[in-house]
Order: C-alpha cells, then sequence, then structure tokens
C-alpha cells in the first residue's frame, strides 16, 4: 500500500467530516457561504492549476464542457442545500441521509441506465431508507409538536443532487480533475452572482471571515488535491474504507463539541444507514470504478 496516498486522502476525509462545524461558525446564510465557497475556491485552484504548470498539460473535449458545467450546476444547487439543511438540523442527522447519495446513485442506475438489479443491492435500498427515517428523528408525535422536517428534506434533495453529479462525472474523460472543479467553482460565482445579498459581507467578524474562506480554501481546494493526489494510487476497496472517515469525524465533532445527543432510534437509524452504505461502497463501487471517469469529493 502507497502510505502517502493513504495518509493524503485519510487527511482529506478528516478534513471534510469538520465543514458542517465551519458552516455554522461562519455567520452565514447557506447561498452566501456557498458563492464565498466558490469563490475562494477558483483562485486557489487557478493559482495552482497555473503555477504548478498543468494548465500546459491540460486536454479538453469541446463535447464535455457543457457537461462539466452542468455538473457545476447541480453541485452548486447541493452545495446549497447541504449547508442549508445544517440551519435547521443537528450535523449527524444532516450528515447520516446526505451519505444516502450512492444508493441514489444505485437506484438510478437501476431505473434509467437498465443495471441489472441484484438482491443484496435491493436490501441495501430498503435499510436505507427505513434508516434515513429513524435518523430524521421526525415521527407523527414530533411532527405534532411541530418538528421541522425541512433540514432533514434539505439534506435529502442535497443527496439527490449530489447522485446527478457523480452520474455526470462518469461522462467526463478528457478535462483533468483541477480544471473540472475549477470550471464548477467558476460555474457557481456566475450562477449565485445575481443574487447574493452582499450586504451579509459587511457584517462578518474576522473570525466569520476565516470560518468562511476556508471551507473553500481547505474544504474544497486543498480536499481535491489530497482526494485525487490519493485515490489514484490506493485500491478501490481502501478508498471506500476510508471514506468512513468522514461522516464519523461529522459525528463526533457534532456530539463531542456541537453538543448533540441522538436519541436511541436515531442511533439505530445511523448505524443502518452505515450498513447499506457497507453495500454500495466496497460492492458496487469496485464493480463500477473502473468506469467511472473522475470521482468527486462529495462535498
Amino acid at each position: 500500500m502507497d502510505k502517502i496516498a493513504f495518509i493524503q486522502l485519510s487527511l482529506a476525509m478528516i478534513i471534510v467530516g469538520t465543514i458542517g462545524f465551519f458552516s455554522r461558525l461562519s455567520g452565514l446564510p447557506s447561498m452566501e457561504l456557498v458563492f464565498i465557497r466558490c469563490v475562494s475556491a477558483a483562485l486557489f485552484l487557478a493559482a495552482y492549476w497555473f503555477f504548478s504548470g498543468r494548465y500546459k498539460k491540460e486536454k479538453w473535449g469541446k463535447r464535455e464542457v457543457p457537461i462539466i458545467v452542468l455538473g457545476g450546476v447541480l453541485l452548486v444547487l447541493n452545495w446549497i442545500l447541504f449547508f442549508a439543511s445544517f440551519e435547521h438540523t443537528a450535523i449527524t442527522i444532516v450528515i447520516s441521509i446526505y451519505n444516502l447519495a450512492p444508493i441514489i446513485v444505485l437506484v438510478i442506475s437501476w431505473i434509467f441506465l437498465k443495471a441489472p438489479i441484484q438482491g443484496l443491492g435491493l436490501l441495501s435500498v430498503i435499510l436505507a431508507f427505513i434508516g434515513s427515517l429513524f435518523t430524521s428523528g421526525l415521527t407523527l408525535e414530533t411532527m405534532h409538536r411541530g418538528q421541522s422536517f425541512i433540514g432533514p428534506l434539505d439534506a435529502a434533495v442535497a443527496a439527490f443532487f449530489y447522485a446527478f453529479v457523480i452520474l455526470t462525472g462518469k461522462k467526463i474523460r478528457r478535462a483533468s480533475p483541477y480544471a473540472v472543479t475549477l470550471i464548477q467553482t467558476l460555474t457557481g460565482v456566475v450562477m449565485l452572482f445575481p443574487f447574493v445579498d452582499y450586504s451579509l459581507y459587511t457584517q462578518l467578524t474576522l473570525s466569520e471571515w476565516f470560518y468562511s474562506i476556508v471551507t473553500g480554501v481547505v474544504h474544497t481546494g486543498i480536499v481535491y488535491l489530497l482526494f485525487y493526489g490519493g485515490i489514484r494510487r490506493l485500491k478501490v476497496t481502501t478508498v471506500s474504507a476510508l471514506t468512513y472517515l468522514d461522516p464519523l469525524v461529522a459525528i463526533l465533532i457534532d456530539i463531542l463539541i456541537s453538543g448533540f445527543i441522538p436519541s436511541r432510534l436515531q442511533i439505530f437509524g445511523i448505524v443502518v444507514i452505515f450498513v447499506a452504505l457497507s453495500y454500495t461502497l466496497f460492492n458496487h463501487q469496485s464493480k463500477q470504478a473502473a468506469k467511472t471517469a473522475r470521482p468527486h469529493s462529495k462535498y
């Protein structure tokens, strides 16, 4: 095993696991936070892409550019809903539901891509659905008390958008991961520019500016460099296993620092989702990895 690649990917997943915590400290609503993330990530990746000389080796396919831009639109919508979900519910719940994206990819593959349905795959989908219901913490009693379902719903729709980001990524064969990410973050800047409330930025403290910019430079720029630097030199099973570090770190931070205490049913739901993900991450990914052009970082 390539130890450096193992450390790179492990570090990337650990950093990603802190993004929910950082987003809450940014002091920004989801759209304004995503805009700052896109701007800072684009500047960082453009500088790296240029000064590293990678732009000289870039190979472009005219047919790929619209697909990359479409992926960028889906990615930005995914980010907006992902961060919005943190405003309404606990990080642990958001992360658990959001990680249903690989299972959504599996379902889409069955329905639209005519992929063969396997017994274990169908069981994983059923388990994931049941787990997400328990994890959301919503029951008839809590809904009667007026508990909001907006947070869990935002997380679920964000997972849906991310599933389509994965599928569009499979169509990209020539452009480098750095070029793809740069184009997609620039797409986010153009897409959100007319809708952002710029007055909110004038109210930020220095610490809130720090946390906001970190979500772009570190959680997007540096994570992508570590992520793509690691996955190419590791086995798919190793990559799949290391992806569990992300939700694990997020849940630990939420419990130990944010003080979230999940109920027994929510703990059961989280465990059920992880069991369901085990199938998609270890079995489905191992079969499809060779066909996947360039996988995206989840966040």
